[in-house]
């Protein structure tokens, strides 16, 4: 079955870091590069950071850069982001995304709520 699913979400206090974690199957993981996109409450979509086919590059938001990591591991069809230093407008449902630019988004996890609140 082709799927994402995300793990990981929860609260965080100001400041603090949590990792939030996708788990791929039914595709070649390694052929696509893959995004987080997150979604705050009563907001639209807003790209956060995406990553090449081996890891290699990657980009970010320009107000997570420097806070948030994004990784993945091939080998075990996961796709990560470190989030450091999480600030109350970090709060969104983060979603794992197969693809690079929007119009190559072809398949989405279910999400994974983060709560960053002193």
């Amino acid at each position: 079955q082709v799927q994402l699913v995300e793990s990981g979400g929860g609260l965080v206090q100001t400041g603090g870091s949590l990792r939030v974690s996708c788990a791929a199957s039914g595709f070649t993981f390694n052929n696509y590069y893959m995004t987080w996109v997150r979604q705050a409450p009563g907001k639209g979509l807003e790209w956060v950071s995406s990553i090449n086919f081996g890891g290699g590059t990657t980009y970010y938001l320009d107000s997570v850069k420097g806070r948030f990591t994004i990784s993945r591991d091939n080998a075990k069809n996961m796709l990560y982001l470190q989030m450091n230093s999480a600030k109350p407008e970090d709060t969104a449902l983060y979603y794992c995304v197969r693809g690079f630019r929007a119009q190559e988004y072809d398949l989405w996890g279910q999400g994974t709520q983060v709560t960053a609140s002193s």
